[in-house]
């Protein structure tokens, strides 16, 4: 029978610190894999920051994801330790690229106001005379953009940008046209002698006109052809919604019907200067957060006295003959106008706005305009139908 007895001291503590090595091994190799994996974050955290830091840097501020972030859990109260959430209004992004002698600046006076009330961010650019752009200041003028905190409103000058193609989120587009002779007069005169305002008359904006170009008859210019009473010159609402394409500059069919596609995917709305109030009750109901009270604003007798400011001064209305001639080449901006004013009458149909079209206290210097524009399209049918007969 084989006898158990008791290991040797030697070989019992031997044994002992053989099983606490192995012990303290698996304890160290917990601890080390701990130690990496808070190590990994610390450096995922650290990355993080600098690449962060480095876009602000170069973006001029923080990037849109942080501010959309920021803005969607909210920011900290005065003193407070709790979040407060902020909703934003929905779209949250507009842009107005307004067509020259449209009443933006009208419309840019409102939003001056509305921007305080509502507090939204405004950014309206001081730059008129670069409406095309080359795709990289394509690229650059959209990403600038989209680092506007929100929600914001941004205007200039601007022929359509498609932001989908620079892979930013569509915002909403928004703008407004005119009787495209009535544009091209006030705009005629307003080079020549500006408005009321005594900070923007016509030396200051055209300093270097000679005075035989400054006192020249609208007749003469548009009968005798002189390039800006003719095209590529008269071409000129179309290219603000056809696009930075250079097909967009020159008058065809191409870019009528493009700019027709652009402003059914792309725009919210293109209200007429001639039904300003029925625009501005428009965008209020679609754009409450943007524009609510502006109708108020804009009828009160405050806003009125900065609005009349900025009315054209010594407008002409030129000869039936001219009228005729300047119709004429006008052709696909006729096309558009009826185009638009058909949308906006639907627009305003859809919303429930049974108002008649109204005169803007901007347009009432033109009626004379007006109502001969009335008796020479009556003249073109007619025309027209005289043609058809006799083929």
């Amino acid at each position: 029978m084989m006898a158990f007895r008791n290991p040797p001291a030697h070989k019992r503590l031997t044994g002992f610190v053989r099983l606490r090595n192995r012990r303290g091994n698996r304890l160290a190799v917990v601890l080390l894999r701990i130690t990496r994996r808070d190590f990994d974050f610390c450096l995922t955290a650290l990355f993080v920051f600098c690449l962060g830091s480095a876009l602000y840097q170069l973006n001029g501020g923080a990037s849109q994801i942080l501010i959309n972030v920021g803005y969607y859990l909210g920011r900290f109260g005065d003193g407070s330790e709790s979040f407060t959430p902020r909703a934003l209004p929905f779209p949250s992004q507009v842009v107005y690229n307004r067509v020259g002698k449209c009443g933006s600046r009208t419309i840019v006076l409102l939003l001056r106001i509305l921007a305080d009330r509502h507090q939204f961010t405004l950014i309206s650019s001081d730059i008129h005379n670069k409406t095309r752009l080359s795709k990289r200041e394509q690229a650059n003028l959209i990403r600038n953009i989209s680092t506007v905190p929100l929600p914001f409103l941004y205007t200039r000058h601007v022929h359509f940008l498609n932001f989908s193609r620079f892979g930013s989120d569509e915002p909403a587009h928004i703008n407004i046209i005119r009787d495209p002779m009535d544009r091209f007069l006030s705009n005629y005169f307003f080079r020549r002698f500006g408005d009321w305002r005594g900070e923007e008359n016509h030396v200051v904006r055209t300093p270097g006109m000679k005075d035989d170009e400054r006192y020249l008859d609208i007749n003469t210019c548009i009968l005798e052809n002189y390039p800006e009473c003719s095209n590529p010159k008269l071409f000129y609402i179309i290219p603000y919604f056809c696009g930075q394409h250079p097909r967009c500059r020159e008058p065809s069919v191409w870019a009528l019907e493009t700019a027709k596609q652009n402003v059914l995917e792309h725009y919210l709305l293109v209200g007429l200067l001639e039904e300003l109030e029925d625009v501005l009750l428009l965008l209020e109901r679609l754009l409450p957060h943007f524009f609510t009270d502006v109708l108020n604003i804009y009828t009160s007798p405050e806003y009125r006295k900065l609005g009349n400011q900025t009315v054209t001064v010594h407008k002409q209305t030129p000869s039936l003959e001219a009228l005729r001639v300047l119709y004429q080449r006008m052709e696909y901006e006729y096309k558009f106008f009826n185009f638009i004013k058909h949308q906006f009458h639907l627009s305003k149909k859809k919303i429930g706005l049974n108002t008649h079209p109204q005169t803007s206290r901007r347009c009432s210097g033109s009626l004379q305009k007006m109502s001969l524009l009335d008796e020479l399209e009556e003249e073109t049918e007619d025309l027209l139908l005289t043609w058809m007969e006799q083929h």
